[in-house]
């Protein structure tokens, strides 16, 4: 079923929009907006495409008090067309990688306290992190607007809360207070890990939509590859140099993306 309507076609620069997010923050902000029918984000690009029926510098006004460096660029009359359809296979799509995310979120967290590595626990909260972008997204819909931001405020909390407990941990460890952690399992759950996001890759792309949200979670498990990988470097380094310094160091690396994100998802909450 595809539904057509006459809009408006604002275009905004947001500068400060590099990760899934921003793009969360700026879609709950603007979900007061009843003129908005829809919200396409390029992240590489750092833009914002808004179809609406209303006031533009109404949605410019809310962007701006995000702080987000935004620009309007402007705007043109259009006609907007929404395949149902592709809206619901992308949404299953993302409630598999979500699910896959908060999987791998689990087994890590376990793994990394058996085997004592900062690495690999910092990976199970950034995987959670994902989880949390994911589900704001896709569990809050159809709800009203002040339930989703509590939501927000409650996951960004307890997301700070476990990148401060495990920073603190590392620097404990950092002095001296620490056994040397199980580079096996580093290297394997890390493995592990790296399908998961694979697959995660490969559903999304598979998809072939043109849709921004859904390239921008490629890049966002694009991000989690690089993060995987860089865990299994620190574990082989940990068994070369047999000290545990490089699992500490892609630990506290970890920790303070969590956090960041932690700070951008409590955005949401006002």
């Amino acid at each position: 079923m595809q539904t057509k309507s006459d809009l408006i076609k604002a275009t905004f620069i947001i500068n400060k929009m590099d990760c899934p997010a921003e793009e969360n923050i700026l879609r709950m902000k603007l979900e007061d907006i009843a003129s908005i029918r829809r919200l396409e984000f390029d992240i590489p690009e750092r833009t914002l495409y808004v179809w609406h029926t209303g006031d533009t510098e109404e949605i410019l006004t809310s962007i701006d008090e995000l702080d987000l460096d935004s620009a309007l660029t402007h705007t043109q009359k259009v006609s907007d067309t929404v395949n149902e359809k592709d809206q619901r296979v992308q949404r299953k799509i993302l409630w598999t990688v979500l699910a896959i995310n908060f999987g791998f979120f689990v087994v890590e967290i376990v793994a990394g306290i058996i085997a004592a590595s900062m690495g690999l626990v910092g990976d199970s909260l950034d995987m959670l992190a994902d989880a949390i972008v994911y589900g704001l997204s896709l569990l809050a819909v159809g709800k009203a607007v002040s339930r989703k931001k509590q939501v927000a405020g409650l996951s960004g909390y307890f997301q700070l809360l476990l990148a401060v407990v495990g920073f603190a941990e590392v620097i404990r460890r950092f002095l001296g207070f620490a056994e040397l952690p199980v580079f096996e399992a580093m290297i394997i759950v890390s493995v592990f890990a790296l399908i998961g996001n694979g697959i995660s890759l490969f559903l999304i792309n598979r998809a072939k939509s043109a849709e921004a949200h859904m390239q921008a979670s490629a890049i966002f498990t694009s991000n989690d590859i690089v993060v995987n990988l860089g865990v299994m470097v620190a574990g082989i380094l940990v068994h070369f140099t047999g000290t545990r310094y490089p699992d500490l160091v892609i630990g506290a690396i970890l920790f303070v993306v969590v956090a960041r994100g932690a700070f951008r998802i409590l955005k949401l909450s006002k």
